[in-house]
């Protein structure tokens, strides 16, 4: 009998680890033809509970020296970084040190003219305040490094006018976060990093997860990932190549909506530590992903840098995607199921790719089918062409054709050519956007990386 057990259990421990290796071979030749494509440089892991099933390198960390990216290879998180401010935000009014309805006012008097929006309106990108980046585009000397309290005296020296009243819409804001991490400073007499080290990364053993700002206070950190973006002759380059006025230089000195580092280890402790009462209470666990609402009812569907979405098939998911000159980031976390994927890349270019569609379906063990693109005609394409928005999305979306290619141009961004797909479906996979269209409403349906909102034709 006990033979007979122990021979059942080898054929479950064998078919379990078949299991795990064909997973390992369908994400390995999906990575790696993505990465001969030039779409996909950068580390992966993929965990299953916890349990690693798949952590994978491809591509260079380095492109003049040829130095080869590896599993401990630290990149920059760009606005994956959020989730460290908000939870630094949650700590200390956990130690009682502040209110999430506490006017911005009282830590930033400076800005006492933006009447109502509150720590908590930051948190949830509900404030209504303008981006800084275009500010700044105008109105700076770019010789100069900005830091966060610079962003405060040029809101305060130019008074850029509130886009919508405190809650009345979801509007994502960097210059929101930027706000939270001075604020984290002003409240915890210390630096952002400071902050972030002690109650956050150093508890955790995030050995390799710091804030670092490699123009501003640069030092020498081995095992980086420089980051690469395109020239104008379609060659890759690293960013400073465009000089000190270039965006990312000379906005280098600000925390908060970016500038935290890290490996793909190091956010695999960082996702476990989110499960665990240790570290974090039931309560504020359930606050980091409870969205809230506006004054109209709507959800945002954010919660404390993270957004957030009950998926029919997968249940609960919350997820951040970071972009800034040379990375391309990507976090999400599968609570209903206990999964959790890890995507960084040092590339920022018009091919780089998030599989995460696919990602999902061999995590799910589900058949990774091709999709056909078909070839409409020119007329059959009239049926989507307009001007689609969203009150509670920034952006318009102009949908326009040339030829037999559908187009789609965000406001202020280039045009994209879309790839037509069956039912009134079309996707730009570089960026993983998908669009489907319901004719009869007028809407289309746009999904990227786990993000939903549905639009309508103006």
């Amino acid at each position: 009998m006990k033979r007979i057990l122990i021979i059942g259990l080898g054929m479950f421990f064998s078919a379990l680890s078949f299991g795990q290796t064909a997973q390992t071979n369908t994400l390995d030749s999906l990575f790696t033809a993505l990465y001969n494509k030039n779409a996909f440089n950068g580390n992966v892991l993929i965990a299953d509970k916890g349990n690693v099933i798949f952590k994978k390198s491809y591509g260079l960390a380095d492109e003049a020296s040829k130095r080869k990216l590896n599993e401990t290879t630290i990149f920059e998180l760009a606005s994956v970084s959020k989730q460290f401010t908000a939870m630094g935000i949650l700590l200390l009014e956990k130690q009682g040190k502040l209110s999430y309805d506490d006017k911005i006012s009282k830590y930033l008097p400076e800005l006492a003219f933006y009447e109502g929006i509150t720590i908590r309106n930051l948190v949830h990108h509900t404030g209504g305040l303008p981006d800084y980046m275009e500010l700044f585009d105008e109105k700076w000397d770019k010789t100069k490094f900005v830091v966060n309290q610079d962003i405060v005296n040029e809101f305060a020296k130019h008074k850029p006018a509130i886009r919508f009243k405190p809650n009345e819409k979801f509007e994502y804001s960097n210059t929101g976060y930027a706000f939270l991490g001075l604020i984290v400073e002003k409240v915890a007499k210390k630096s952002f990093e400071a902050y972030l080290q002690e109650n956050i990364f150093k508890p955790l053993k995030m050995n390799n997860t710091f804030v670092y700002r490699s123009r501003y206070k640069p030092m020498k950190v081995e095992n980086y990932a420089n980051g690469y973006v395109l020239d104008s002759l379609g060659n890759k380059v690293l960013p400073d190549s465009f000089g000190k006025k270039f965006y990312s230089y000379y906005l280098d000195g600000i925390v908060g909506d970016g500038m935290v580092n890290s490996t793909i280890s190091d956010l695999l402790v960082w996702d476990r530590a989110l499960y665990n009462e240790q570290f974090i209470s039931k309560k504020g666990r359930d606050l980091l992903y409870q969205s809230t609402k506006t004054t109209d009812g709507k959800e945002t569907n954010y919660g404390f840098g993270w957004f957030i979405t009950d998926d029919a098939k997968y249940g609960k998911i919350v997820s951040h995607s970071g972009g800034w000159a040379g990375y391309s980031t990507f976090i999400e976390r599968h609570l209903t199921n206990d999964k959790t994927i890890i995507v960084l890349q040092n590339n920022s270019l018009p091919t780089t790719r998030f599989p995460t569609k696919e990602i999902r379906m061999v995590v799910y063990n589900e058949p990774l089918l091709a999709e056909k693109k078909i070839q409409l005609q020119s007329e059959d394409l009239d049926n989507y062409l307009g001007v689609y928005g969203n009150e509670n999305f920034p952006l318009k979306i102009t949908i326009s054709k040339k030829d037999n290619t559908l187009y789609a141009q965000a406001t202020g961004q280039g045009e994209i050519p879309l790839d037509a797909y069956e039912n009134d479906t079309f996707k730009f996979d570089p960026a993983d956007i998908t669009m489907v269209f319901n004719v009869k409403e007028n809407t289309f349906e746009l999904n990227q990386r786990g993000m939903k909102i549905v639009l309508k034709r103006e």
